[in-house]
């Protein structure tokens, strides 16, 4: 048997970066810890996504987790989470996104064993949704923070919207697996002298405001403008220069995104989004919206581009076009060598842990 301790991770919202962090971070906690992941397959999920985990891992699909609000299928998703913990009897219970978060402070006492919520972006920040949706979000946030449970967000901007909600609050940087990327990168070859291009990568939904990207892609008719994904709202991108890839696999997607020279996201709400550090690590010149997570990476000019109205995002892609941006660039990579990688995100994840095991002890 195992003499790790056992760690819990409680996943609802298991596609696009959300997927991406659970992947790199489970295959950098597996060394020191014994992992689980509960977790619900969403459009995005990729198919074999069984294949980007450490075989050690322990993989348990939670059938009764949906995306909406609906009361019997969340209090059976509570129930199923709630026997799974009690067969698995984890050291250190972890939450991800709002769903998750909501059902699993619900369920679980962090007295007794330490509980940990990551929003990913918090429901109450959507700006596709009315506003009294967004008050009872907000509202089940504060009531689900008086739980005994740290908040740990992974953004300074979204750890500031946690201090409003709850006390226990702390933030550690989204991080991506910079070996892992670049030994995808490695096996790549990209035509140097491919047309001048711009890209973007997710689902295709009211989160990424595709109709901005659509209206930045009219201004520019000289220019490719690519879109990684799929999504519900596809019928907005109807520039005649935009093309829409659909869901491909990861190798497909870095091939895609190694041919353009431009990363722009028109986000109207985030976290810490991986696919723009990502961007960054692979050196595309980065032109984003000004949000939670894209403005606490971004500084303009140093590393990017921070953007409020469609004429910035313009100006911004005029001005690479014309100038030489290589430093840019260089400095794009540098930080995420630097700060927003895995590994520095799991040391600081595991400090963590393992104090709040030390203070339960300790009571």
């Amino acid at each position: 048997m195992s003499s790790k301790r056992k760690v819990l991770h409680i996943v609802e919202a298991m596609g696009g970066g959300v997927f991406t962090y659970i992947v790199d971070f489970a295959n950098e906690l597996v060394s020191n810890y014994d992992v689980y992941i509960a977790y619900a397959v969403r459009k995005q999920t990729p198919a074999n996504y069984r294949e980007y985990f450490d075989p050690r891992i322990h993989l348990i699909e939670v059938k009764n987790f949906g995306r909406s609000i609906r009361l019997a299928k969340d209090i059976a998703a509570y129930f199923e989470v709630l026997q799974l913990a009690n067969e698995i009897k984890p050291d250190i219970i972890h939450l991800h996104s709002s769903k998750a978060g909501a059902i699993g402070r619900v369920a679980f006492d962090g007295k007794k064993v330490p509980l940990f919520y990551t929003p990913h972006g918090y429901s109450f920040l959507m700006r596709n949704t009315s506003p009294v949706k967004r008050k009872v979000f907000r509202s089940i946030e504060r009531i689900c923070g008086k739980r005994a449970c740290t908040t740990i967000s992974c953004s300074v901007g979204e750890h500031i919207e946690s201090q409003k909600i709850t006390k226990r609050a702390v933030y550690v940087n989204n991080g991506i697996n910079t070996d892992t990327l670049q030994d995808c990168i490695k096996g790549i070859n990209v035509d140097g002298a491919h047309p001048f291009s711009v890209f973007t990568l997710g689902r295709i939904s009211d989160q990424k405001n595709p109709e901005l990207f659509n209206r930045i892609a009219m201004r520019f008719p000289d220019i490719r403008f690519l879109w990684i994904g799929d999504g519900e709202l596809r019928n907005v991108l109807t520039a005649g220069n935009i093309e829409i890839t659909g869901w491909v696999g990861r190798q497909e997607a870095l091939q895609y995104a190694l041919a353009c020279d431009v990363f722009v996201l028109t986000s109207l709400w985030e976290g810490l989004p991986i696919s723009l550090l990502e961007a960054m690590y692979m050196k595309k010149i980065c032109v984003v919206s000004n949000v939670i997570g894209n403005r606490d990476v971004i500084r303009e000019k140093r590393n990017g581009f921070v953007c409020d109205e469609e004429s910035e995002y313009v100006n911004a892609i005029q001005y690479i076009r014309s100038k030489d941006v290589s430093s840019i660039a260089e400095q794009a990579h540098e930080d995420i060598l630097n700060m927003y990688n895995t590994k520095t995100m799991t040391k600081q994840l595991c400090r963590i842990y393992e104090t709040a095991i030390k203070d339960i002890g300790l009571n």
